[in-house]
């Protein structure tokens, strides 16, 4: 049967597509006119932050009022509903940049899902603060302009063995996590989720593989929360065991970064025991964010592969249409920044595209925790998915701790 034009248009507009079209238009933006890029201040303290606040606000809110246009999303009540999810976006990172807090290392998304967590557990989420509760969207975009600061060539030059590293880790962790959660009759969606989230980077990783098997949004809340609630506790008790053990400081970079599931509690644990130690696991953390298309795109093939019942034999228009097309612009921007700017350049850009990321990130996160009701998430039924998580993650802390010493302590030594 011959394809419609119009049945063409509704493939190409769906909202993994809309998402790589705006997050296209933010990157343009920001390399031909980033005086125009807005900013979420970290305080509000002068008449140009609140102004601040105010543009970004509004920029975002056109984002979201026009790609529901687009999608043929219902319009009425987003502006309400955003403006509650956005101020709470905003708070979240004026007690974040607090000098006391900042130096606990908790960032601004970890305010933005306890706020969203407080709603929808103590009260309950009201009718009218529904409609702009979308946090796929806004990660989908914040993970595509993200792109642009994973520069292949930097990582590659500081990092040879923290590539190395997260190639072993990502490869023995996702199989082991996917076998336990399989072992423990946790069903094939969520074991995906739940194996891409402990091993390769979090929270992104674990939406990206959503989008890759079409995954259920509750399960992935349920996934996104457990990583949330983990890293928590690991950007305290690694540092300390780290001292305990005696650990070298790029050893300890190496497991912090290859373990803890968020680049901000990464980077805020690794500064707690120098800037050695930092440097390190930001480069395998950034090695792992690197390996997340690869990932996304093997999960695709695979799944693909297997149908719905394992009968489905796997074509390559079949692959095309489940692969996260925001994943492709992760991909993209990242080859594109790296290939065709200079370093010095896609910094400067970088510095502008991540902060609009985290931006993203805060909302999305005050989305999630509206979303999550712990109530859920430790219940019965998730009492095995939280089993498999704690299981797959304590095999992690020891794999990673093993292969960053036989790399950093041992081989690396050998070889200079």
């Amino acid at each position: 049967m011959k394809e419609t034009k119009q049945s063409r248009w509704k493939k190409i507009l769906t909202e993994d597509w809309i998402t790589v079209f705006a997050a296209t238009i933010i990157l343009l933006l920001a390399v031909i006119v980033p005086a125009i890029m807005p900013v979420m201040p970290k305080t509000l303290e002068t008449g140009k932050e609140w102004l601040d606040a105010g543009y970004m606000f509004v920029f975002l809110l056109l984002v979201t009022y026009l790609t529901s246009f687009i999608l043929n999303k219902p319009l009425k009540g987003i502006f309400l509903s955003f403006l509650a999810i956005y101020l709470l976006a905003l708070l979240s990172n004026v007690i974040a940049s607090i000098p006391a807090v900042k130096s606990t290392g908790l960032e601004s998304v970890f305010f933005a899902v306890i706020f969203g967590l407080i709603i929808s557990n103590v009260f309950k989420v009201p009718k009218w603060m529904k409609p702009a509760i979308q946090s796929e969207f806004y990660i989908k975009i914040g993970i595509i302009t993200l792109g642009s600061t994973i520069l292949f060539g930097e990582v590659m030059k500081a990092g040879a063995y923290g590539l190395a590293q997260a190639l072993v880790v990502v490869l023995v962790v996702w199989n082991f996590a996917f076998w336990v959660a399989r072992k423990m009759k946790v069903d094939d969606e969520m074991a995906t989720m739940l194996a891409s989230g402990v091993s390769i980077c979090g929270v992104s990783a674990a939406i990206a593989t959503c989008g890759v098997i079409k995954g259920d949004n509750k399960k992935l809340s349920t996934v996104i929360s457990l990583v949330l609630v983990i890293a928590i506790p690991m950007m305290y008790l690694l540092p300390w065991l780290s001292n305990l053990m005696g650990l070298s400081p790029q050893v300890t970079g190496a497991w912090l970064g290859g373990t803890i599931d968020t680049t901000g509690a990464v980077a805020a644990a690794g500064t707690m025991l120098g800037e050695e130690a930092a440097k390190t696991a930001i480069i395998v953390k950034s090695s792992q964010n690197v390996l997340l298309g690869i990932a996304a795109f093997l999960i695709a093939l695979y799944w693909t592969y297997r149908g719905k019942e394992g009968q489905e034999k796997p074509t390559g228009r079949m692959i095309w249409d489940r692969f996260p097309k925001f994943v492709l612009g992760f991909i993209l921007a990242s080859l594109i920044f790296s290939i065709f700017f200079s370093i010095e350049e896609a910094k400067v850009v970088g510095k502008i595209t991540k902060g609009f990321s985290n931006s993203l990130f805060s909302i999305a996160f005050v989305c999630i925790g509206l979303e999550t009701r712990f109530k859920e998430i430790f219940s019965k039924e998730n009492r095995r998915p939280l089993n498999a998580f704690l299981t797959a993650q304590t095999f992690n802390i020891i794999v990673t701790l093993i292969v960053a010493y036989l790399l950093f302590d041992v081989i690396q030594p050998m070889l200079q």
